[in-house]
């Protein structure tokens, strides 16, 4: 369908007036209140729950199903290399610049414009919106902590830039502290036991381990290591050198199993930050999937993760914008991206048989 011009106008002015707003992981508070007040005004009934935003469609009916919209509402740091300031961004006749206008203010202001679309309209479920925060450093106060008070939800839409795809399923996520032991000593006696040194040949067996079972859906298991950080000076043998594995994990292995795989196989000390990061997927036959082939949506197997992972219900991710300009400099969404998100939200709500 065609929206009407306002929804994207006030889709687009909303999402230059957000990105002005500092709004890190654990630091939502203005935003929050903004998008409250925002919604409040429009006569909604919305809540925050810490600095996540809870809005309930008109006529809210505990006994009907209730499909969820989300995104999130927060960013991570800002990055090096931007030609603006992220937070006083230019303005231009096709984009919407600055950070977080494509991960994931373009789903926000595209979903918090569907979810008005609807809110006087009949629908045979409940519209539930929740704007999260957190979800960058998957922290404790932004998903985990709304779906403590909600009431039941039957399914879910969550919205992160993937072209207006629907990724039916995506990996997880598991983050390992590395830490490997030596013994300090001077560099030119040689000295201790270089903790560089072990740290390699655990890095080396990372680069070449492959796990055995390849997901028929995902594939293999990603396995990257990221950071690392050893020695206080030239000429000392280092006693400790700590590295950080980034995994992306499959529907073949829970996050436990891989590490107990690891700690099989390295010599370093492990420390996973989260086990509970798991990977996501929706069954073929579920009415998700089904509208999104009835609509001729494309799908796909998202390699990022979301709030997905914290829902314990089926759900799609898919949004406007493109995965690729996230978490970089000159961050941008186009206009044209946010009108076929919300005309694409609006025409997979009519469909959506639940």
């Amino acid at each position: 369908m065609t929206i009407e011009n306002k929804y994207l106008l006030e889709a687009e002015d909303l999402l230059r007036k957000i990105v002005r707003i500092t709004s890190y992981s654990g630091e939502e508070n203005e935003v929050s209140l903004y998008l409250l007040n925002f919604l409040s005004e429009k006569g909604v009934d919305c809540v925050r729950i810490k600095n996540n935003v809870v809005a309930y469609s008109k006529d809210f009916n505990a006994s009907k199903p209730t499909l969820m919209l989300n995104s999130h509402i927060d960013t991570v740091k800002t990055s090096g290399g931007y030609t603006f300031d992220p937070y006083n961004p230019p303005l231009s006749e096709e984009k919407i610049w600055g950070l977080g206008s494509n991960d994931a203010g373009g789903s926000v202001v595209s979903l918090i414009e569907t979810f008005l679309f609807f809110n006087n309209k009949s629908l045979p479920f409940n519209l539930l919106l929740i704007l999260s925060a957190e979800e960058e450093n998957s922290g404790k106060n932004g998903m985990e902590s709304v779906l403590k008070k909600m009431p039941n939800i039957s399914c879910a839409i969550v919205g992160e830039p993937t072209g207006m795809r629907a990724a039916v399923a995506e990996r997880g996520l598991l983050v390992v502290d590395a830490v490997a032991q030596g013994v300090s000593g001077h560099a030119a006696r040689g000295e201790g036991v270089n903790a560089i040194y072990v740290a390699i040949e655990d890095i080396n067996w990372l680069k070449n381990y492959k796990f055995q079972i390849i997901s028929p859906l995902m594939g293999e298991v990603k396995t990257s290591v990221t950071q690392i950080e050893a020695g206080i000076q030239h000429n000392v043998v280092p006693d400790r050198c700590k590295f950080v594995i980034d995994i992306r994990p499959t529907d073949q292995y829970t996050n436990s199993q891989i590490m107990e795989i690891l700690k099989a196989n390295m010599k370093s000390g492990l420390k996973a930050r989260s086990l509970t990061n798991r990977s996501s997927a929706v069954s073929d036959n579920h009415p998700l999937v089904n509208t999104a082939d009835l609509l001729g949506i494309e799908k796909f197997i998202s390699p990022t993760t979301s709030d997905w992972m914290r829902l314990k219900i089926p759900a799609i991710k898919m949004g406007p914008g493109d995965s690729s300009r996230s978490h970089r400099a000159d961050e941008y969404i186009l206009k044209d991206e946010i009108r076929k998100g919300i005309e694409g939200y609006i025409d997979f709500v009519n469909k959506l048989e639940l």
